[in-house]
């Protein structure tokens, strides 16, 4: 076998390759190495979207890369990507830096790795285990690449310490003022507190527990991560809080730029499995932003060693069309001050970044000697090319506010706010220009200044007030449940919208959102079509509630009496699947018979065993209000099913059944088709004994 492979322009180095992939997906990797074969990645969008599979979203989307899009990667930059996969980030960072070396256990993702980014000649696979091949790296990349691959340190390195093995290992990398980057899940992360299953082992809880059931990752909280960099000796590094996760990363924050209330709305992101809802995560990271104590609960961590990035925060709005799709940044200037910056994700958005500076004027002029201030914005260096650069405001989003007013029940001041908002947004109304985007998140009210910091969404035409009123007051109420009891004061009071003009509205706004989408399928869409479900609390204890009283059973004792309710016991929680009914009891000596109700529904009961000690019932041994059935099973049409045995002298009674319930006119027809044989079964028995009476009389 040789040492090296070419796939187009990507090199594969199998120097420490054993010839065997010992971790696989199994069959969905031939899939995507056919996907990548034979496909180009601008194709991979809509693949992804007919094929509705989270592995093949997971493995080929572009918005992986979001995680690593912020870091100031350059063209000089050298970058060692350690367990790169099927190179789901590969791509971009040959992009953007100067060389990659890839390191990954399996040739067969290494192969749709290559396949995908063979275009690049900067990029080099070195296929094999990596304690091979460490030894052999060079020691001065300017970035050392963990995403998603920390946790596997037991696996990477084994030993009694492999997570400080590891980090001290892949630290060694990295040249002096370069950095070693970990994107990996807290395992305190309030998705998981929420019900969503943890990551790597697919069940609850598991991280919050402490992976008591073992499996081969472990993931940490800050506090962890930060104890191991201690005993590894790193004392340079930061923090960063990819939201909602890293892996489908829309916004990273920083200690320098933490979330405000109402920010982090987007947590339904279960893609790979279904999940339950326990609470509303947007409220309960709203109490935590509150509590100052956002770092321990952050769904996934960000760790950068070495010098911090001037970026503090970052959003990523590229799951749209390509012509609207961008960035938008917080960081420190030269002169140490924080600006917001535009950037433009694809070429085609230097027009929307251009419109949005036009926007300005217009905007300014609108709202002259008014307190509504739009954001100042300028060209980068000068150059729309380079993105647009915002002046850093400070203040209260009227969004926050207005969850103020309603968490400590001012209504009235609710409705002040509201009613000065209509003003504003009404004011100038004539102007041939209208901010589609004047929505609560966007105005940040400082004193008695009101900035309106995005304006993205502005045309040149004149637009109805109460219509952009309406896409505010829409997209506040799909903010949290709790807003929802806003609905007929914003929409009915203050707007006066009929149902009809409710529908109609709402059709307008998913139309809107469908062209900024464009023909692309956005990130919270594909959950949709994955079709993964999450599963209400309060749905949870309701069906848990109809179980508990529907699939009850009954044992009655007879003491020569007759059955009676005084002398019964309720068996609740003796089902097992909703179908199989297991009873064990203690009969009274006393009890001569004893009635077993299995439920109270029509339904077919197959018997497994009845036992009274080493006694064995059978059908003939059994009293019942049900029809035996030719495949030897009872139905029951009537919603008081029961079976009576004779007893003597008590004993452990054993009931072993399959109960299913019945519609009713399936009970009805099976009984009468249980009828039918029965007369059937008995017209047969009683011709053969007329035939054998009539032998014996023909030889007498």
């Amino acid at each position: 076998m040789t040492d090296r492979e070419m796939i187009g322009s990507v090199t594969l180095d199998l120097t420490d390759y054993s010839g065997e992939d010992f971790y696989t997906d199994g069959a969905i990797e031939d899939e995507l190495l056919e996907i990548a074969k034979n496909n180009p990645p601008s194709a991979f969008a809509q693949i992804i979207a007919e094929k509705k599979s989270w592995p093949i979203f997971y493995h080929l989307s572009p918005f992986r890369t979001n995680i690593i899009d912020w870091l100031p990667i350059k063209k000089t930059d050298k970058v060692l990507e350690i367990g790169s996969g099927c190179g789901a980030i590969t791509g971009t960072l040959a992009k953007r830096a100067g060389s990659v070396t890839c390191i990954d256990l399996s040739k067969k993702r290494s192969l749709v790795n290559a396949y995908r980014n063979k275009e690049y000649d900067n990029i080099t696979i070195k296929v094999g285990n990596f304690k091979d091949i460490e030894p052999h790296l060079e020691e001065d990349f300017d970035y050392v690449m963990l995403i998603g691959v920390f946790e596997y340190g037991q696996a990477y390195i084994g030993g009694n310490t492999p997570y400080e093995d590891f980090m001290r290992i892949c630290n060694r990398h990295r040249k002096q003022d370069g950095r070693l980057i970990i994107a990996i899940e807290n395992k305190f992360g309030l998705k998981y507190w929420a019900g969503c299953r943890e990551d790597h082992l697919g069940t609850y809880f598991s991280g919050l527990e402490g992976y008591r059931e073992g499996g081969s990752a472990r993931t940490f909280t800050r506090n962890g991560l930060e104890a191991i960099l201690k005993r590894v000796g790193i004392e340079e590094y930061s923090f960063y809080y990819p939201y909602p996760d890293y892996k489908f990363m829309t916004t990273v924050y920083s200690d320098g730029h933490l979330p405000g209330k109402g920010e982090l709305s987007n947590n339904l992101r279960n893609f790979d499995r279904e999940r339950a809802l326990l609470f509303d995560e947007k409220q309960v990271f709203d109490e935590i932003i509150a509590e100052k104590e956002f770092p321990l609960f952050s769904n996934s961590y960000c760790l950068v060693v070495g010098t911090a990035p001037e970026v503090l925060y970052a959003k990523f709005s590229n799951d749209r069309d390509p012509k609207w799709a961008i960035q938008t940044k917080i960081a420190k200037n030269a002169s140490g001050h924080l600006q917001v910056e535009k950037l433009p994700d694809t070429e085609a958005a230097y027009e929307h970044l251009k419109n949005t500076q036009k926007a300005y004027e217009l905007l300014t002029k609108r709202y002259e000697g008014t307190k509504i201030e739009i954001n100042q914005c300028s060209p980068k260096d000068g150059d729309v090319r380079n993105g647009l650069v915002f002046e850093y405001c400070k203040g209260v989003t009227l969004e926050s506010m207005l969850d103020d007013c309603r968490s400590r029940n001012d209504m009235s001041g609710f409705r002040t706010l509201v009613k000065e908002y209509m003003k504003w947004l009404s004011y100038g109304e004539d102007a041939a220009v209208s901010n589609i985007d004047f929505i609560f998140p966007n105005i940040l009210v400082e004193g008695e200044k009101w900035h309106i910091i995005d304006y993205e969404w502005t045309v040149a035409e004149k637009i109805a007030s109460k219509e952009i009123a309406f896409r505010a007051f829409y997209n506040y109420i799909l903010g949290g449940q709790t807003r929802k009891e806003c609905e007929t004061l914003l929409f009915q009071e203050i707007l006066g919208l009929s149902d009809a003009e409710m529908d109609a509205a709402i059709q307008k706004e998913q139309m809107f959102q469908r062209r900024i989408n464009g023909d692309r399928v956005s990130v919270s869409e594909m959950r949709e079509l994955i079709g993964n479900r999450a599963y209400e609390f309060d749905g949870m204890l309701g069906y848990c509630h109809y179980v508990d009283t529907k699939f009850v059973a009954k044992l009655y004792f007879d003491y020569g009496e007759g059955f009676c309710e005084e002398h019964s016991v309720e068996m609740s929680g003796c089902y097992v699947g909703l179908q199989n009914l297991l009873i064990d009891y203690a009969i009274p000596q006393e009890a001569v018979r004893v009635r077993i109700d299995p439920c109270s529904f029509r339904c077919v009961v197959g018997i497994r065993s009845i036992m009274l000690g080493d006694r064995l019932y059978v059908g003939e041994d059994m009293e019942t209000n049900g029809c035996w059935h030719s495949c030897g099973s009872l139905i029951f049409d009537n919603e008081d099913p029961n079976i009576t045995i004779s007893v003597t002298g008590g004993g452990s009674l054993h009931v072993d059944m399959e109960v299913m319930e019945l519609p009713e006119i399936l009970a009805a027809k099976l009984v009468e088709e249980a009828s039918r044989q029965d007369i059937i079964t008995k017209t047969k028995s009683f011709m053969k004994q007329r035939i054998k009476k009539s032998s014996a009389s023909a030889l007498d």
